[in-house]
């Protein structure tokens, strides 16, 4: 028996599925990677523009270009974790996450205006960097959209 208060009804909470979530933001993580390799050869290579390492280590830079290519593959995977929290404990989770991505892709978007490098070199990286926040936040928000099963789609218990 319920209480005067105690809906009968459950709450219209959507269910995640985790494995497609989780196979969207690992392929996510490969196309930022990918991203980010041809975005420096395009850089390097086509406009003659260092990012991150002096040109003169060549094209493919020194191992500045695999960790900024792994940094952009894990903030892809940080960026699916946190739309799983944020859809199986906030309300309006793609609102949330939509900010927090702007906020962050903003963010990078004015660190190299930070330092003393080149303003090719900065507008270069600031580039890159918001192509790959608007890569991963929608990528990530497509694949956490396809991955909510409403109350409407869920089998009943009974079913079988």
């Amino acid at each position: 028996m319920t209480g005067a208060y105690e809906s009968e009804i459950e709450p219209h909470r959507p269910t995640v599925d985790a494995a497609r979530l989780w196979t969207g933001g690992a392929a996510t993580a490969l196309v930022a990677a990918l991203i980010t390799v041809v975005g420096i050869l395009l850089a390097r290579g086509l406009l003659d523009v260092p990012v991150l390492a002096p040109k003169g280590k060549g094209v493919w830079g020194d191992a500045s270009t695999g960790w900024y290519a792994l940094g952009a593959a894990v903030a892809a995977l940080a960026a699916t974790g946190l739309i799983h929290v944020l859809l199986l404990f906030t309300p309006r989770p793609m609102r949330f996450f939509g900010w927090v991505v702007t906020l962050v892709t903003a963010g990078m978007v004015l660190a190299p205006f930070t330092t003393n490098e080149s303003t090719a070199s900065k507008v270069a990286t600031a580039v890159l960097n918001l192509i790959l926040g608007i890569a991963i936040g929608s990528l990530v928000a497509g694949s956490a959209r396809s991955a909510v099963i409403s109350a409407a789609r869920r089998p009943s218990p009974g079913y079988r």
